[in-house]
Order: C-alpha cells, then sequence, then structure tokens
C-alpha cells in the first residue's frame, strides 16, 4: 500500500521458539508443526539451528527434522548457523533449505557480557573475525554488505545504551567495508533482552536512513519481555518509507527467548497472529491465511503444554464479512467461550441472554 515500506515476515517458531521449550517434544510433534506454520503462507520459515546439542539439546535433532519436512512450494525455508561447522551442515541439506539469503555482513554485540554468555566469545574476538569475513567477501565478488547490532538500546547486565553508541558502531563497520570497495545496504537490529522501545527504534531507523542513504533494507529481531515487540514494530512501519524493505521475525503466540539473557521464556517475541492481523489491517499484504495462523497457535499450544501469549488466537480475527458475531450470541466470559468463532456455538450452551429480545441490525430497524 502507497506510504509504506515492504513488510516480509519470517516465522521463527521452530528455531526461536524450541530453543526454549522442553527437550521433551517428541520430532514428530515438530514435523506436524512445522508442516502446519507452512500450510498458513508464511513465506520465510527459519526451521532450527545447525549449533551444538551440548549447549541447545532442543536442537539435537534438526538434520533429522529437515531430512523428513516437507517442503511447501514458494516457501523459503532458512537454518541458523554460528559457525563454519553449522554452515556446511546447512550446505549439506540445501535444498530444501536455502544458503543464507542475506549479502555477507558484519555484526556487533554491544554488551560484552551477553556474548560471553551467548557464544562463549570476547568483543575482541568479535572484532578479529571481521578482517575475514571482509576478505571472503570481496573474493567472492560481493556488491552489496550489511551492518548489525546486538543489544542495541541496552542490556541487562549493562544498562541503557545511548543512540551516539550504537551510530558510531555501525560507523565502524560500514568505513570497513566502503574500504574494502563493498557497499552496505542494509541493517540488521537484533534485541534479544528486550530493550526496544517504540520511540527509540523510530528514531534509530531515522538517524540510519539520514546517514546513510544507501541503506534501504532493514531486519527487526525484537524480543518481548517488556510488552513493546509489537508497538515497536508499527513505530518501525511508520518511520520507514516506501522504498524501503523492513524484516520483521515474529513466532507462534509469541514463543521464544533465550537462556543466556536472564528472562528464558519470558523474552517471547511478537505473537506472529498478531503481527499478521495489524498488516493486514493496515492493507499491507501477507499472502498469510490467518485462521490457518490461529489453528498453527492452537496446535503449538497442545504440544508445548501451555497458554501462550498471542491476542488474535484467543479473541479471533476482526470479523470481516461472513464471519461476523451471529445476533444470537450470548453473554461471554471466559477465554473458552470467547473462543466461540473457533469451535463453535456449543462452548456457549446453557449462557444467559440477558436482553428481552434478539438485537436487530440497523438495516432491519429501518424497514
Amino acid at each position: 500500500m502507497s506510504g509504506y515500506p515492504t513488510v516480509v515476515v519470517t516465522d521463527e517458531t521452530m528455531r526461536e521458539g524450541m530453543q526454549i521449550e522442553s527437550v521433551d517434544i517428541a520430532l514428530e510433534d515438530k514435523l506436524r508443526l512445522l508442516d502446519a506454520i507452512s500450510a498458513t503462507g508464511v513465506r520465510r520459515i527459519v526451521v532450527g539451528s545447525f549449533v551444538s546439542p551440548k549447549w541447545t539439546p532442543q536442537m539435537a535433532r534438526i538434520d533429522e527434522l529437515v531430512a523428513r519436512m516437507t517442503p511447501r512450494p514458494g516457501t523459503t525455508y532458512l537454518a541458523l548457523a554460528l559457525n563454519e561447522k553449522g554452515r556446511e551442515r546447512v550446505r549439506a541439506h540445501t535444498p530444501p533449505l536455502t544458503a543464507d539469503p542475506w549479502p555477507p555482513q558484519t555484526h556487533e554485540h554491544l554488551c560484552d557480557v551477553f556474548i560471553k554468555r551467548n557464544t562463549n566469545r570476547t568483543v575482541e574476538q568479535q572484532y578479529a573475525e571481521w578482517p575475514g569475513v571482509i576478505q571472503r567477501a570481496v573474493k567472492g565478488g560481493a556488491r552489496e554488505a550489511m551492518i548489525g547490532l546486538s543489544a542495541p538500546w541496552g542490556s541487562n547486565w549493562r544498562g541503557e545504551f545511548s543512540q551516539e553508541r550504537r551510530l558510531a558502531a555501525l560507523a565502524g563497520q560500514t568505513r570497513l567495508w566502503n574500504e574494502a570497495g563493498i557497499p552496505v545496504t542494509g541493517v540488521f537490529l537484533a534485541d534479544p533482552m528486550g530493550w526496544n522501545m517504540p520511540h527509540w527504534v523510530a528514531a534509530d531507523l531515522r538517524a540510519i536512513k539520514e546517514r546513510w542513504t544507501g541503506i534501504r533494507t532493514f531486519r527487526l529481531h525484537l524480543h518481548n519481555q517488556r510488552g513493546m515487540a509489537m508497538a515497536s514494530t508499527y513505530s518501525a512501519i511508520a518511520a520507514l518509507e516506501p522504498g524501503d524493505t523492513v524484516h520483521f521475525d515474529a513466532t507462534l503466540g509469541g514463543i521464544g527467548g533465550c537462556p543466556y539473557c536472564g528472562n528464558g521464556r519470558a523474552a517471547g517475541m511478537a505473537p506472529i497472529e498478531d503481527l499478521v492481523q495489524l498488516l493486514e489491517s493496515m492493507g499491507i499484504a501477507t499472502g498469510v491465511d490467518l485462521y490457518r495462523l490461529v489453528e498453527a497457535s492452537a496446535l503449538a499450544e497442545s504440544i508445548i503444554g501451555r497458554t501462550l501469549d498471542g491476542h488474535v488466537s484467543k479473541s479471533g480475527p476482526l470479523p470481516y464479512a461472513d464471519r461476523r458475531y451471529g445476533l444470537e450470541l450470548p453473554l461471554i466470559e471466559t477465554h473458552h467461550q470467547a473462543l466461540h468463532w473457533r469451535l463453535g456455538m456449543g462452548v456457549c450452551e446453557g449462557l444467559p441472554t440477558p436482553w428481552l429480545e434478539p438485537a436487530k441490525t440497523a438495516g432491519s430497524a429501518a424497514e
């Protein structure tokens, strides 16, 4: 729709979500859930991560999952790899996986505590990797590059980081790429500790666009510890322009988290069903069947064994056209009764109707 950037949604349920859930979730259940997500029409799905099962045992059977998955035509399936050994495993499964779709990139963790806890590296070791990344990009004939930050807005150990520090960190990376003759066209902001606030996100995106006019692609991985992920998502869309592209990561019911950030499952993400509802109501087409997405979220709840955080999965998508509620709908109180739109009127059986006669539409009153 005119006035908005191009928006791309990536489902991270099978990676971001599953990595923090029980190791006892069966592979068969994961395959069922992956099939359900694929059936929704989401075009980008991260199926898991190729990492050490010692530290992330939930991903111990990722090779088997990929070997047995049923790819849906037109859907891009991705996987996370943090080192060359992991990237080799990804390549061994390509296709059905797609190798890293992003341009070569440098990425700086602003929190020295988190990078050590999460990847067992120091800030200095992180910097030491960049020359090799850039040299390989030059050798490979790369025509563009990305820069990025983790924990850009703050750290649970170090506190808030300033915009000045963020821009300086991005400027240092940009300078290295420019010296190599490769223009920077994209920025990745990953927020594992949930410090994103809508006004900070919008101000940063505007500042980045003003300083580096060649950057038109933005990727945001926003966690939801403070309940701001959806608000920050909207502020990012509002801050960007029609010629820009912004990628958002989200999960069914908002599941997700990191054992190293201090918040575990409470970290969460924006629920993908809520995100799709927002985009569609703004006129930004996603190609996703929202009702199938709700069913996938319900399946995730049954597999995980607890209630998830999504709102659309509880109250339903906006009831347009033939999805509108019937005028005979009785008084509704409980969460289970509120699922009448999905489970049928049987959940409302015997509930009181406090009005004396059925409500009429405005049209029938005038007739």
